[in-house]
């Protein structure tokens, strides 16, 4: 007669299951690092024309009775579709470069209207263009400015010069009459 099998020991839940991955605020503070990241650049553009070139590429994958245009124009399709994506990590990556950037994802996009299936239904025409115009329009965000501090004594800059700071001043520095 054999052995009756013993009963499984319950193990107790990791404590990670309740606590955030290594501590209090890490996960906080990752998340606000990637914001300040993501804030200095155009983020949502390259994301847009991410998007824009991943439909442009994948519709031509499609079945054959969703496909439009198969043969060669399929393959364009893919070729601006992923032109797309790589021009998406470029504005992303190089900030510097999205007005170069920016304008041929525009072109792309367009240019995906004949080659591929409407331009991936206009869908991805359409993302890539917005993608691309904001690329062309992000400006990076200007430091604050930092507020002048009042001269001690009140006095201004009058008060630094001995001069009354009236009338516009000659390249030597005195009032002219």
């Amino acid at each position: 007669m054999p052995a009756p099998a013993p009963e499984p020991v319950p193990v107790p839940a990791p404590a990670l299951a309740s606590a955030p991955l290594g501590g209090g605020g890490s996960l906080r503070r990752v998340r606000l690092a990637f914001r300040r990241w993501r804030r200095t650049r155009p983020f949502w553009a390259a994301l847009w024309t991410g998007l824009g070139g991943f439909v442009i590429f994948f519709l031509p994958m499609a079945p054959l009775g969703k496909i439009l245009q198969i043969g060669v124009g399929g393959i364009a399709g893919m070729a601006g579709g992923v032109v797309l994506m790589a021009l998406a990590l470029l504005i992303l990556l190089l900030p510097g470069q999205r007005h170069t950037a920016g304008v041929v994802a525009v072109i792309a996009g367009v240019a995906s209207f004949p080659l591929s299936n409407l331009g991936g239904l206009f869908v991805g025409m359409f993302l890539a263009v917005l993608g691309g115009s904001m690329a062309f329009s992000w400006l990076p965000e200007k430091p604050a400015r930092r507020l002048r501090r009042p001269v001690r004594g009140g006095a201004g800059r009058a008060g630094r010069t001995g001069r009354s700071g009236r009338g516009p001043r000659t390249p030597e520095g005195s009032v002219a009459a």
